[in-house]
């Protein structure tokens, strides 16, 4: 056995010495998933061998929204606990970007820098990172309807993502979200779940949107009631016909204020106690991914006083949720890639009232899936009726930009809502729009995956922030 360890971690010393190499030759930007490639050709068991060697193990996020956000957010709040961490937050979310992260924090004996990997992973790929690294927690955030073309129906990811289940080491656990019924039902077949949810009746939207994608018990199929909705097919549930209903969740988030763009804040209560939290991230969603990061950093050990100062002091992940100072300007950057996290901002927008310049950037490349008709899916009207009460009276018309800039120029006319100035460039587009807010105002971007990368690169460009591997 001592032999077999033994030749196993030479080759993955070899394996990560000639990823260095190479990457180095290649110049390899932030990001780059070339060393995790070239690590796993020498020796495909490199990703085993240094995870192995981390004292305190390694942690893995996934789901269709959030997960970059969530696995910061556990960064921040584990760094104020003293815990280094190694991670793949630059959005390398496949295996390949698990082991690139892991061989940049090693040395050239194969010894990794951190104590603790905490890693985001694409939900086709936890079976395979999970096997791999040995992970003791896998957080499941939950899952909406989401580039059909790539990961097809909602159910067939879950089946995929419990099938790494049986791939955790004794004592491994799940942490799941009790407010999605899909997610919740894996706990099911899970050895150790651990639940976390929302608490909050005055949340309630009082009806499921038609984009809601679980109306249906994961169990039996019959129609699930609903005590409380609180975004697309998330709330408080209960199935009438078997029983199945929302469990108990260990990690709450109770007495939620959400305060427009400027933020939210809520009591959390857990395991280690309770505390109030004050977010400088907006909207629900993100009150969910604060869960989610404080539930990951208390089953890893972590105390509520350092989930409270992590929690306070993460200002957003590039891109996702990103204040840029742009000059006179400031530019918030919010991700939208599918119907209910572009829902969220828009509710949101209507209760901050202070959206009057905004960008929607909207590309169809195969990071962003092909297909856009999601967009007709977006509940648009709703931004429509909040003008016309008056509710954001001074917003502007809609710009749009990116390579579907004309689809979502041609929703938006659809919804009711004027539009300006059509741009198929995102770089010209954000220029543009810059150019129209006014000195001291807010431009609010709203670009899918690749877009957001090519305004972000714009913004760099214009000296105006740091390249986005760089993490500030």
């Amino acid at each position: 056995m001592v032999l077999l360890r033994d030749a196993r971690l030479s080759g993955a010393i070899a394996a990560a010495r000639a990823a260095r190499v190479a990457s180095r030759l290649l110049r390899a930007g932030g990001g780059s998933t070339v060393p995790g490639v070239i690590a796993r050709r020498v020796d495909p068991r490199v990703l085993q061998a240094l995870s192995g060697r981390l004292p305190r193990g390694a942690v893995a996020v996934t789901g269709t929204n959030g997960k970059t956000t969530t696995a910061r957010m556990a960064g921040a709040i584990l760094r104020a606990a003293g815990v280094r961490t190694v991670s793949n937050f630059t959005g390398a979310n496949l295996v390949t970007g698990v082991t690139a992260a892991l061989v940049a924090d090693s040395d050239l004996a194969g010894r990794p820098a951190a104590e603790m990997g905490l890693f985001e992973v694409d939900e086709a790929s936890v079976p395979k990172v999970t096997a791999e690294a040995g992970l003791r927690l896998l957080a499941v955030l939950n899952l909406f309807r989401d580039q059909l073309d790539r990961y097809g129906e909602l159910t067939h990811t879950a089946r995929v993502i419990a099938s790494a289940f049986g791939h955790l080491p004794p004592g491994g656990r799940v942490l799941l979200n009790a407010d999605d019924p899909l997610v919740a039902s894996l706990g099911r077949p899970a050895a150790h779940p651990v639940y976390y949810g929302v608490d909050e009746p005055a949340l309630d939207t009082g009806r499921l949107q038609h984009v809601a994608d679980s109306k249906d018990c994961p169990l039996c199929g019959a129609p699930l009631s609903y005590s409380a909705v609180y975004m697309g097919h998330v709330g408080v549930y209960r199935c009438g016909r078997c029983g199945f209903g929302r469990p108990e969740p260990a990690y709450r988030a109770r007495r939620v204020r959400l305060q427009g763009v400027r933020g939210a804040a809520f009591v959390l209560s857990g395991p280690g106690g309770e505390a109030e939290v004050r977010l400088r991230l907006p909207g629900l969603y993100n009150v969910y991914n604060a869960l989610a990061a404080a539930a990951v950093a208390g089953e890893a050990g972590v105390g509520m006083e350092h989930v409270v100062r992590g929690l306070e002091g993460f200002g957003g992940a590039f891109g996702r949720v990103e204040r840029v100072r742009a000059g006179e300007r400031e530019v918030f950057l919010l991700l939208i890639k599918n119907p209910v996290g572009f829902n969220e901002i828009l509710r949101t927008f209507i209760a901050g009232g202070d959206a009057r310049h905004v960008l929607v950037a909207i590309n169809d490349n195969d990071a962003d899936g092909r297909d856009v008709s999601w967009l007709w899916d977006v509940d648009l009207e709703m931004l429509a009726e909040a003008r016309e009460e008056g509710l954001l009276s001074e917003m502007q018309p809609i710009m749009t930009g990116g390579l579907r800039a004309e689809d979502m120029a041609v929703r938006l006319k659809y919804a009711g809502l004027p539009v300006g100035e059509v741009i198929p460039g995102c770089d010209e587009a954000l220029r543009r729009a810059l150019n129209t807010t006014p000195p001291g105002e807010t431009l609010y971007v709203l670009p899918t995956y690749t877009a957001m990368l090519k305004i972000r690169r714009a913004l760099s460009e214009m000296g105006y922030t740091h390249p986005f591997w760089e993490d500030r």
